[in-house]
């Protein structure tokens, strides 16, 4: 990022991604990805960032300068298709959670990702500049294993002053997620799955839950040494695929699991192929990576 008070995080601490995991919802081109956010939605949007980047404008209507600034964050976001939420804050309207936050000056630009909140810039700055630092932002997002994406609020016009709407099925989950009670949150999305199956919303909750539950406290360096120490060791190299997914290296994940599969035996073999379905809902069922993984996975398996 341009501005030094952006670190990108360091080791993944699975703990605090308690996400809003009606993940894997597929963005619709020509919409819009833009909602003004009062402080009583702003809790809301600490827990979309754990499925997908938000990022915040603090703007005022007095101020003409920043006009442009907001044209091009719209713009940016919107041509993004669902990899990011634009929120805006009028801080005339709620001048109690920018004074929270510290918002001294408009506009002020911050990133929400994973729940904590990630500096990017205050004053103007070039449409250029913008797209690169959202660029950089989603980077950051993919390597902490937030890889969902936003539903459009509206058309691209209209529709911009709602609130971000939660499906209500996934309550239970998502109240289970923000616990930390990980393997609750999988019997929630279980429970689902009996009264819809093959919902693909569902599906890649379930498995990005599954994901969480199986890493939490998780030593990375551990796992990257037991793999490299054990390569014909099923639980070591599932347990450093899971690390690669989380970290963003989803066919260096898919590769590892797909080379051991064509050397183990027919029982290893089915478990490979039931994490690695798991995997592919996590990354996305359409995604190239997935696409050409699950073309191996054929040749691997027949």
């Amino acid at each position: 990022m341009s501005d030094p008070n952006f670190s990108r995080p360091g080791a993944v601490d699975l703990s605090t991604l308690a996400s809003k995991t009606t993940a894997a919802t597929t963005a619709v081109k020509g919409g819009s990805y833009v909602t003004d956010v009062t402080e009583a939605g702003f809790q809301q949007l600490l827990g979309l960032s754990m499925q997908y980047p938000v990022i915040v404008e603090f703007h005022s209507a007095k101020d003409m300068t920043g006009q442009a600034v907001g044209q091009a964050l719209t713009d940016v976001v919107n041509a993004a298709d669902g990899r990011f939420m634009l929120a805006r804050v009028d801080i005339d309207a709620e001048p109690r959670l920018a004074q929270a936050l510290g918002i001294a000056a408009v506009p002020t630009v911050v990133a929400l990702i994973g729940g904590q909140l990630a500096p990017l810039f205050q004053g103007t700055r070039e449409r250029s500049e913008i797209a690169a630092m959202l660029d950089q932002v989603a980077q950051v997002a993919v390597a902490n294993g937030i890889t969902g994406r936003a539903q459009p609020i509206g058309s691209a016009t209209t529709d911009q002053g709602q609130e971000p709407q939660a499906d209500p099925r996934f309550d239970k989950a998502d109240a289970a997620l923000a616990a930390g009670d990980y393997a609750q949150a999988v019997a929630e999305f279980d429970a689902l799955l009996a009264a819809t199956p093959g919902d693909p919303e569902v599906i890649a909750g379930r498995a990005q839950a599954a994901l969480l539950a199986r890493s939490v406290g998780v030593d990375g360096a551990a796992v990257v040494r037991a793999a490299a120490e054990r390569p014909d060791d099923l639980a070591a190299q599932l347990d450093a695929a899971d690390l690669e997914i989380i970290q963003g290296a989803n066919e260096a994940a898919f590769d590892r699991l797909l080379g051991l599969a064509a050397e183990v035996a027919p029982e290893e073999k089915e478990t490979i192929r039931l994490r690695l379905l798991e995997l592919f809902e996590i990354v996305g069922r359409t995604a190239p990576e997935v696409l050409k993984a699950r073309r191996r996975l054929s040749t691997v398996l027949f």
